[in-house]
């Protein structure tokens, strides 16, 4: 049986997707370059900063619906740049205000500067809030499996637990613990922070999470639009090795061929 057609999709939230790469907007040196990366990747869903985007709101700047349209991709917007749940709630209200409605949102709410390592407290208490108010929440978060299940708990619909800090493209630091938050999860893990290359992307993929979301490591490459295809191909081979299953590890050597009916020498 193909991967195919026991592996078409995936779900958050009710919406179904093929692919299973998310991308950001940020860091392109313009537009049109996120526009022919982010076609590259293949993705559907496609994640941007409402605190530091135009969405229309400017009519004198270019708006990012005209670079990548709503009818094409589904919208993810996301609370970066946030410090407090007040703020993420309150961007979170503001991306329902301009997208007419939509309610699938990504809950950032940081620490501080220098890591950019999420506030879980104050990420738990925006997720409660915006859940009872009608939003689907995907949360970032540390790679911490109790806060990683407190989050699934209250509701939200994904739980993006970090491989490494964000931007920085060091991969997945800690996977005994994403492994954890596997094990123990009822809605898709998908990881969100630190990639830096394919491999990384594989290796999620190959763990189990359900998507890899990512921004620095395509925009921060020295070819943008190639290094997209190469996310591509590595969620793809990264999920298809995890429905494999692989080979079990051994401390010793075993002959790839038979010992059975040898030929001597």
């Amino acid at each position: 049986m193909s991967t195919q057609s026991i592996d078409q999709s995936w779900t958050v939230a009710g919406r179904e997707f093929t692919s299973r790469l998310l991308v950001g907007t940020g860091r392109y040196k313009d537009y049109d370059e996120a526009k022919a990366a982010i076609a590259a990747s293949g993705t559907e869903v496609v994640t941007f900063a409402v605190r530091r985007t135009n969405l229309g709101q400017d009519a004198n700047e270019p708006s990012l619906l005209d670079a990548i349209p709503p009818k094409r991709y589904t919208l993810l917007p996301n609370t970066a740049g946030c410090y407090n749940a007040r703020e993420a709630v309150r961007t979170c209200k503001l991306a329902r205000e301009l997208l007419d409605g939509h309610n699938l949102v990504k809950l950032e709410v940081l620490a501080e500067d220098s890591t950019l390592y999420p506030n879980v407290v104050e990420t738990l208490k925006a997720a409660e809030e915006l859940i009872r108010d009608g939003f689907d929440v995907m949360a970032y978060t540390s790679d911490d499996p109790i806060v990683a299940k407190e989050l699934e708990k209250i509701g939200c619909c994904a739980v993006m637990p970090l491989g490494s800090l964000i931007g920085s493209g060091n991969g997945l630091l800690n996977p005994h613990t994403l492994a954890i938050i596997l094990e123990n999860a009822e809605v898709p893990i998908l990881v969100d922070a630190g990639i830096g290359t394919a491999s990384d992307a594989a290796l999620a993929m190959e763990m189990g999470c359900s998507g890899v979301l990512m921004n620095s490591a395509i925009a921060h490459s020295r070819q943008p639009i190639v290094m997209a295809g190469a996310m591509k191909k590595a969620i793809e081979a990264g999920r298809e090795a995890f429905l494999a299953g692989r080979m079990p590890r051994r401390q010793y050597a075993e002959a790839s061929s038979p010992m059975a009916g040898r030929i001597n020498a």
